[in-house]
């Protein structure tokens, strides 16, 4: 089965709200500016959304690691 463009899209989205509150967290431990730490993030928040849709939909058209499912028309008398 093979991921809808806008489940990669949302993954994405999902994914980099949680990696940008650790960025922000972390920023802000290093920096100890609250205003870099939230710019540091909004920014990355963007850009790492893109790399990530595209790494994705990449992954998406490659076989390796899938097994193909078998056929629903034939039965399957695998256990």
């Amino acid at each position: 089965m093979a991921d809808q463009h806008h489940r990669s899209l949302i993954k994405a989205v999902s994914w980099r709200i949680t990696g940008s509150i650790d960025t922000l967290i972390i920023t802000f431990l290093i920096t100890g500016k609250l205003k870099w730490a939230f710019t540091i993030s909004g920014v990355e928040l963007f850009t790492k959304i893109g790399l990530y849709y595209v790494h994705e939909r990449i992954w998406e058209n490659l076989s390796f690691g899938r097994v193909k499912e078998p056929k629903k028309d034939k039965p399957s008398f695998e256990i």
